[in-house]
């Protein structure tokens, strides 16, 4: 409680200031409605400092999503970098293995002339041999003829001449399939001599070569590409570690800017309580006086279960928040839950009448976990995270800056400002009024009376 002094007029050059003890005559200023007027300045200064806030908080957000999702393109980029120098070793292997292979088919190359050069010995070899075979079978067609004119002396001479005379058709009929196989080998062999060509002189090459050079000119482009990339790659992470710090610099900055708003928006608030205790009615006192009643007669009803031995000390102060499986936003339940759905509805549920601003009022621990939460608020869950968050709150731990405070608040009452996301990128900034709940003297959480403005 604090003492406000009437503000009086100076005194006027000239004029006698009143005798000790006389009362002044000069009118003072309307109190009361300087300190309605300072609430309501504050009621807009504190609202204005939760939109701020809460346009802070979503930058906030903003930023570190951004950095999160910079991080992950940089160790991407990281990954693109390695493959990237992998390819530059794998093409810079290529094009090593495609030097062999040229090297090697200008070494088959040569070894095919050789082999032609062979073929062309066998031939001339095998056209001798012809020659004698022809020259062996006139010979022995001579000698048969002469063993013909002998008679019978010459009979047996004459069997060995036509024997020669057969071995050698024979042996010209071989030499010739052997020239013949050779023409044949000699055609082939010069067709791949001719693939195989390379003569750094002429501008026509080998397909052979043609195609090996392709295929390092390929290998090449691939390399440079690759080394390309990796330069890319490499000024792309100095320009994300830059942007990076830039990020985390204005996170720090929001930081100390949310910092800044939250200190406003408690000067604020506090303002609102100070008026409040001065015993000046405000548009918040209904609110204010609803919810300590409310806070008193939810300590009645939890003492008075307590009495009637319906649940245990123990128990109702229970904190072993079990979760409720397949639930998302996550829900959880406690041993004073059933007690809570018997007790609260009768309180909460009236206070959604007290004016149509009223948005919610629920009974919470001083964790911030709310058992029992408005009819309207306490759907099951369907599976669909927009719809779930906004209609089934029960069962739930809210323990943000307002809701912690509401729990964990022990004096009168607590005033809060802040914005509520009401979902599909809709906010309203709304008011809080909480007063604790107080079981067998001991703190058990607090009544959350929440409001528009």
């Amino acid at each position: 409680m604090v003492n406000l002094l009437r503000f009086r007029r100076p005194v006027s050059p000239g004029t006698v200031a009143p005798a000790s003890g006389s009362v002044a005559q000069t009118p003072s200023v309307d109190l009361h409605a300087a300190v309605s007027s300072i609430s309501q300045q504050a009621s807009i200064v504190g609202r204005a400092s939760a939109e701020v806030r809460g346009l802070m908080d979503d930058t906030t957000k903003a930023s570190r999503q951004g950095v999160q999702a910079l991080g992950a393109l940089t160790a991407q980029l990281l990954d693109v970098h390695r493959a990237q120098s992998d390819i530059g070793t794998t093409s810079s292997a290529g094009l090593a293995a495609v030097q062999r292979v040229k090297e090697a088919v200008e070494g088959v190359g040569s070894e095919v002339g050789q082999v032609m050069s062979t073929l062309r010995d066998v031939a001339q070899a095998a056209s001798g041999i012809t020659q004698i075979a022809l020259q062996t079978r006139l010979v022995a067609f001579n000698a048969s003829v002469e063993a013909h004119r002998a008679g019978p002396a010459g009979l047996g001479f004459g069997v060995v001449a036509n024997a020669v005379k057969d071995l050698a058709a024979q042996v010209e009929f071989s030499a010739k399939e052997i020239m013949r196989t050779v023409e044949m080998l000699d055609t082939r062999i010069a067709v791949l001599a001719q693939e195989l060509r390379h003569d750094p002189g002429q501008t026509q090459q080998g397909q052979f070569h043609r195609a090996l050079v392709d295929v390092q000119g390929a290998v090449a482009s691939i390399l440079q590409a690759s080394q390309r990339s990796a330069a890319i790659c490499t000024g792309l992470d100095a320009q994300m570690t830059a942007v990076s710090g830039d990020l985390g610099q204005t996170g720090r900055v929001l930081d100390a800017a949310m910092t800044r708003s939250e200190a406003l928006l408690d000067v604020s608030e506090q303002l609102i309580e100070l008026v409040t205790t001065c015993g000046i009615e405000t548009e918040d006192t209904p609110y204010i006086e609803a919810v300590q009643a409310a806070s008193r007669r939810i300590g009645t009803l939890l003492h008075e279960a307590l009495g009637r031995s319906e649940i245990s000390v123990a128990d109702l102060f229970d904190e072993d928040y079990r979760p409720i499986a397949n639930t998302n936003p996550a829900q959880h339940t406690t041993r004073f839950v059933a007690l809570a759905d018997r007790l609260f509805p009768s309180v909460q549920e009236p206070m959604l009448a007290l004016s149509p601003k009223v948005v919610f009022c629920i009974a919470v621990d001083r964790n911030g976990y709310v058992a029992t939460h408005n009819r309207q608020y306490s759907h099951p869950q369907r599976g669909d995270l927009a719809w779930d968050s906004a209609h089934s709150r029960y069962r739930r731990i809210f323990n943000d800056r307002t809701g912690l405070a509401s729990a964990r608040n022990t004096r009168a009452f607590l005033l809060q400002t802040y914005r509520r996301d009401m979902g599909a990128g809709q906010f309203i900034v709304m008011k809080e009024v909480a007063a604790p709940i107080t079981v067998q003297g001991r703190h058990w959480g607090g009544v959350r009376l929440a409001f528009k403005f």
